[in-house]
């Protein structure tokens, strides 16, 4: 009779956990539900869930149902030290009926009186997201089956969580993008000016940008770039990237030696990061433009005589790549109605066709025309009803009478 009601016990646990109702919760409350009945089940006085931070050195105490002071302190627990470090780094189960300063690194949990306490690693697509423990104040030894049970919870909270994650990401690096791009291009005397910026259907926010400002010189800056990657990391790195690349073009007009300069920036302060980007400055007469690119597609070109056609520039290696190869300028010709059209790769890189084929579409949609007409002819001609697979980043300019 007792194995009967063990089984039957756990049978009840089990279904609580993969109750089909839960299905029907937001990703927050369902977070929620699941700590609070890996509690009830588990018979623990907390439940808590750390993931690891960016760097995949530390946990992060991150969501909580009776441990609320170790997510509101942002306790931080260093992979392979501790309990929870221990899970993270062996990727098993770990229980302990005696807790002290020796085997947990929580302040917040000695605080607590904890003194059992039972982990197991959050994986989800084979890779590591965090740990879920259960803490109890009283001594106990947590069972075979009380470790199948948390596990099946963590199963149940690591995809949660990492739409959670996200979900987060996304519409932060979302906000983040539209707080750092001109919200409209200034007005400059002798230039049209308009812009485009559209978050990728598929990749969400990325890190393309375009910037337009006044040099010290009465020259005019134009810069549009692409950070490698998507998401809030990208967004942030454009963020550093683009604040550097006004930095420098206060010091100097030659778009080479400022793109040196944000190369030497990059490989000291953002390691790993790499970025596209092409660089101009309008002399302040308006009759030459000097640009220098890093791996960026060339601008296209189009006059009131001439139709669009692909500009061809010294080409030089991307940001991040290798800061000790010299960079190089290319001068064009500015006319009265000389109109250009930079954009990020996003406007031109399809799945189903080459680049040259989507350069040589792009080509043909360019003319001298007004700047916010252009934009939109070229935004309709290039996606068609299609969403963005990228972001794109468009900027176009026209030299007026």
């Amino acid at each position: 009779m007792t194995g009967t009601r063990d089984s039957g016990e756990q049978l009840r646990r089990l279904q609580l956990v993969t109750d089909a109702a839960l299905s029907k919760l937001g990703v927050e409350d369902l977070l929620e539900e699941l700590l609070v009945r890996a509690r009830e089940l588990l018979h623990a006085d907390t439940a808590t869930v750390m993931l690891l931070d960016p760097t995949g050195a530390e946990l992060v105490a991150t969501a909580t149902s009776g441990l609320e002071r170790e997510v509101r302190q942002g306790v931080r627990v260093p992979v392979g030290r501790g309990f929870a470090g221990t899970v993270a780094a062996t990727a098993q189960p770990l229980a302990i009926d005696r807790v002290d300063e020796t085997n947990v690194m929580s302040p917040v949990v000695l605080h607590e009186h904890i003194a059992s306490m039972l982990g197991v690693p959050m994986i989800t697509a084979g890779r590591l997201l965090g740990v879920l423990y259960v803490g109890a104040r009283r001594p106990r030894r947590f069972a075979a089956g009380d470790i199948e049970l948390l596990q099946l919870v963590a199963d149940r909270i690591a995809p949660a969580t990492q739409a959670r994650m996200h979900s987060l990401d996304r519409a932060t690096a979302y906000a983040l993008q539209r707080s750092l791009l001109p919200t409209r291009p200034p007005d400059m005397a002798g230039l049209e000016l308009a812009v485009r910026y559209v978050p990728g259907a598929e990749v969400g926010v990325g890190g393309d940008w375009y910037d337009v400002f006044e040099l010290p010189s009465g020259a005019i800056g134009v810069a549009v770039g692409d950070v490698a990657g998507n998401g809030l990391r990208a967004a942030v790195v454009m963020g550093r990237i683009r604040s550097a690349l006004r930095a420098y073009a206060l010091e100097t007009d030659d778009p080479a030696d400022v793109l040196t300069r944000l190369d030497r920036k990059i490989h000291r302060f953002e390691p790993g990061a790499m970025a596209t980007a092409i660089y101009a400055v309008i002399d302040p007469s308006l009759d030459t433009v000097t640009m220098s690119t890093a791996g960026h597609p060339p601008p296209m070109f189009a006059t009131p005589a001439t139709p669009g056609e692909l500009l061809t520039i010294r080409a030089n290696l991307p940001l991040g790549t290798d800061m000790h190869l010299a960079r190089t300028n290319t001068a064009l010709a500015l006319p009265t109605g000389g109109t250009l059209l930079f954009y990020t790769d996003g406007l031109v890189e399809r799945r189903a066709r080459s680049i040259s084929e989507g350069l040589d579409r792009l080509a043909a949609a360019v003319t001298a025309t007004a700047p916010d007409r252009l934009c939109t002819t070229v935004m309709a001609t290039m996606l068609q009803d299609q969403p963005a697979g990228d972001d794109i980043a468009l900027l176009a300019l026209r030299r007026t009478a």
